[in-house]
């Protein structure tokens, strides 16, 4: 099993991402922290500890930082994309448990101490709660096994600027610190996310599973794709962006990468845009290509288990 610390500021496609991580046996969950993102920090713990909910397990989450690293408060929240409630309006009560005593960035740093060269970050919102803990304790940056991002867009568009991906753009200083560290890092961005595509019809499907887990994830994940439709019109889809940040930990063979070494922008028309250059020390392993269709019927798979081992079962 891999050791994990699972970074995530809950949209719908980290609920999809977390229900994926919890379903695989290859990885050891030993916490969730959280971080403003698509929504503030508070509702990002709020909905991770709804997602533990509705998929009936229990790890700890910890909060993280509700600002950037330099920049103080995210001006805006990605609400059209993910809803009301950053998963898509389908939250009808707020979750029975509360997060865990402790900051994000301690818990990262206490458990890469006690178990080095052992654990993998997945990072798929901004990377502030990294930069923060490598910043607070420089001496962790050897002792992490590696860190697995989902951001940034190195040889295609951005997706909230014509250079920029989300999560980079939200704190670029954050991002720059943690590619400019040394930490071993794999960069899942838009250059593969976006070919992984879950098709509306997998919705009906999902539905015909008697669990109110499986019409949770179908009425999320439908809202998901009704603002892709928006952007994309006849898309009939959406990306899995989180979810592939997962799957290259569990699987790396589903996408292949390239060295490099990664600086961010940080001011001016382009901030946020991830330049990637093949010259000098590279130590950024950049995902290029992607098994799309290999990984989408992995990730369809262990959601299926999450739907049918649920509880909770469907009234009437």
């Amino acid at each position: 099993m891999k050791a994990v610390i699972f970074d995530v500021d809950t949209g719908i496609d980290d609920a999809l991402a977390i229900a994926y991580a919890l379903s695989s046996p290859e990885l050891e969950l030993l916490g969730f922290t959280t971080c403003f993102g698509n929504v503030p920090v508070q509702e990002a713990t709020r909905n991770t500890l709804a997602v533990l909910e509705m998929v009936e397990k229990d790890v700890p989450v910890y909060e993280g930082v509700s600002q950037t690293f330099k920049r103080g408060m995210k001006p805006q929240w990605a609400r059209l994309v993910h809803g009301k409630d950053g998963l898509g309006n389908v939250l009808k009560a707020e979750p029975l448990k509360r997060a865990a005593s402790g900051s994000a960035e301690d818990f990262m740093i206490k458990q890469v101490k006690e178990r080095p060269n052992e654990i993998t970050i997945i990072a798929v919102g901004p990377l502030t709660n990294v930069a923060r803990a490598i910043n607070k304790a420089p001496e962790i940056i050897p002792l992490i096994k590696n860190v697995v991002i989902m951001g940034g867009a190195v040889n295609v568009p951005g997706n909230v600027t014509p250079y920029g991906e989300a999560n980079i753009v939200a704190d670029p200083e954050a991002a720059d610190c943690v590619f400019s560290s040394g930490l071993s890092v794999t960069l899942v961005g838009l250059d593969v996310t976006m070919e992984t595509l879950l098709p509306l019809a997998k919705m009906d499907e999902w539905r015909d599973v008697h669990s109110k887990t499986a019409h949770f994830f179908a009425d999320m994940t439908e809202h998901y794709i009704g603002a892709y439709e928006s952007f994309y019109p006849g898309i009939g889809g959406c990306a899995l962006h989180d979810p592939l940040a997962v799957g290259v930990v569990i699987d790396p063979s589903f996408v292949r990468t390239r060295l490099m070494n990664i600086s961010v922008i940080t001011d001016g028309e382009e901030v946020g845009n991830t330049v990637g250059n093949k010259e000098g020390e590279t130590k950024i392993h950049v995902c290029t290509e992607v098994e799309a269709s290999r990984f989408l019927d992995h990730f369809l798979d262990r959601m299926s288990k999450v739907m049918h081992s649920s509880e909770f079962e469907m009234e009437g």
